[in-house]
């Protein structure tokens, strides 16, 4: 699973993600699941918050360094 899965996961968007991460806690969530099928799940699950969270992080880069830039056409020269 994890060779089918990596490719995918570069192309994988966060929107996506996070509904497949959604379905998956789900089905772990309703039970009726064999243990081999419930651990298959979690590092589904498991690959998918990091894939949210690595989009987040890209999300949250970026709006730093727009606050930054920002921040550096106001600052003190921009006073005078």
């Amino acid at each position: 699973m994890t060779s089918k899965a990596a490719p995918a996961e570069e192309t994988l968007g966060y929107e996506q993600a996070r509904d497949e991460l959604i379905e998956v806690v789900r089905r772990l969530e309703a039970g009726g699941t064999s243990l081999e099928e419930s651990l298959a799940l979690w590092e589904r699950g498991e690959e998918l918050a990091g894939v949210c969270r690595r989009w987040l992080e890209g999300a949250r880069a970026r709006l730093d360094a727009a606050l930054a830039a920002e921040d550096g056409e106001g600052g003190p020269e921009a006073a005078r």
